[in-house]
Parts: structure tokens; sequence; C-alpha cells
């Protein structure tokens, strides 16, 4: 199975299907031409799960303008799915500099929610070792869980445990604190301790186990569809505003109730494709 695509629209379902104790095959179909022989073909695919191919996650097609241009994007005012906010999360990506691109690293927005399934954990955790965390100084993990969008941070996972300039630690960034993100620690601490087998790194399990899983106050989502759009705020402001040296002397850094206006991320949103997002 190669690593997942969603690139013709449509929605992650997990709260039905990764509760549901069944496992679950997933299935990606190319476009093709609307032949008898495709339709004949794609009504005999099954799934031992209660899926149909719509529930496949796939990403909406980009429109385009006639010249072959894409057309001006606006961050949808909903709740958004991993298509759109996959896509709007590499548009963000390719605008930072080559430093940023070299220093951070981000996994798509499906791989947490894969790997909570049986089946797919051994294929996530292989595409995680090629995106070489321990040589990164943030990864911003996306997390689609419960019908919510938080964004878990990993900082400095290549330093020592015994380092003090730059602190390694987990953080969680949640613009609904009523949801209590605290719930996330022990799934989220089995998976990074996962990550750490899975690539023959030489800490205890006691030793990741201690490093600091922090929940710092952010600015509060007023709705129960914003979410999306938080975590890719706080994505864009964190990569602006991140020290060279993360460290506990200096946390929670920017990251409080007024990190932000909403009038500041409702102008982010609207204005997505035209911001300089250039950061360096």
């Amino acid at each position: 199975m190669n690593k997942p695509r969603h690139n013709e629209g449509g929605t992650f379902n997990q709260k039905a299907d990764f509760h549901s104790g069944k496992e679950v095959n997933f299935v990606y179909v190319r476009k093709r031409k609307n032949t008898e022989a495709v339709k004949d073909e794609m009504a005999s695919v099954n799934l031992s799960s209660p899926w149909s191919l719509s529930d496949v996650p796939r990403r909406k097609r980009t429109q385009k303008r006639a010249n072959g241009k894409e057309k001006s994007f606006s961050i949808p005012k909903k709740k958004l799915d991993t298509g759109i906010f996959g896509h709007c999360l590499e548009k963000l990506w390719r605008r930072i500099s080559e430093d940023k691109r070299k220093s951070c690293a981000y996994f798509d927005c499906l791989w947490f929610s894969l790997y909570r399934s049986r089946s797919s954990k051994a294929k996530v955790l292989t595409w995680i070792k090629k995106v070489d965390i321990f040589s990164k100084q943030y990864v911003f993990v996306p997390i689609l869980c419960w019908d919510h969008w938080t964004l878990l941070i990993l900082c400095n996972f290549g330093e020592s445990s015994q380092s003090t300039s730059r602190t390694r630690c987990m953080l969680l960034l949640d613009s609904l604190e009523m949801a209590d993100p605290k719930r996330f620690e022990p799934e989220i601490r089995k998976f990074v301790l996962e990550i750490y087998k899975s690539q023959g790194r030489a800490e205890t399990k006691d030793a990741i186990y201690r490093i600091p899983f922090l929940v710092p106050k952010v600015p509060q989502q007023r709705d129960g569809e914003a979410c999306g759009s938080f975590v890719l705020y706080f994505i864009s402001l964190f990569l602006q505003k991140a020290p060279e040296n993360f460290n506990m002397d200096g946390y929670p850094y920017f990251m409080n109730k007024n990190w932000f206006t909403l009038e500041s991320l409702d102008n982010f949103c609207e204005k997505f494709d035209s911001c300089e997002v250039l950061y360096t």
C-alpha cells in the first residue's frame, strides 16, 4: 500500500470507523475514463468495513482558470475535511524559506488517524521514518480525532534529554480547551514511543515518557466549525515566531490567550492565497 492520498475530495469519517472495532482496508481509486468496464470494476470492490467508495479520503481537484493557473483560494468558513486541510497546508509549506523546510517538517493530516487503526500502524511508522524527525527542530502533527482538529508539535527530538539550551518536549495546541486536550496524552505518548522503537533509537521507555507534554493556553474558537482554521493559523504563526532555541526557561513564549485575535484569524483565512507567507 502506498502513502495515503486524498486528491479527489471527500471526508475521512474516523469517528464512525476507528471505533467500530473492525479492520479497515483503504482503497484509493485513480480517476479514469467512465467506461462500462471501469464501472463494473468499481462495483466489484469490497471493503471489510461499513465504508463505501464515497467514504475513502480523496482531495478535491483544485479549480483552475482557463489559462491553467489556480483560482484565488480562501480557507472556507466551515469545518475543514482532510482534503481541504491538506491542500491548505501544502500551499502554506511551499511558501516558507528553504532554511525553514530543512529545520522543520510536518506529517500528513491522515497519519495519526491511520496509526490508530491496527491494520495501518506499521505502514504509518514506515512513512514517518522517511521524515527523519530526529534531524528536525520542529515537527508539526495535525490531529483529527473525534471530528476535532488539534496540533501536536514535536520539539527538538534530536536533542539529548540533558540539553538545557534546547528542550525536548511536546506541545499540544487546542482551540477547544473545554474538550480537555490532556485526554490525548496517553495515546500521543504511545505514538511517540513507537516512533522511537521503530527507528531503533536507544532511549528507554522511561526516558521517553519523561519528555514534557505541554498544553499552552491559546486563543479559543467560538463555534464548532473553526478548529481546522485555527490549526493552520497555529502552524503559520509558530513558523514566524518560534525561537531558535526552544527551552523550558522561556516557555510558553508567545503562546497565550492573547497570541492573536479572531479578526487576524479571519484575515488569514480570507486572504490565504494572497498573503505573503514567506517565513525566513
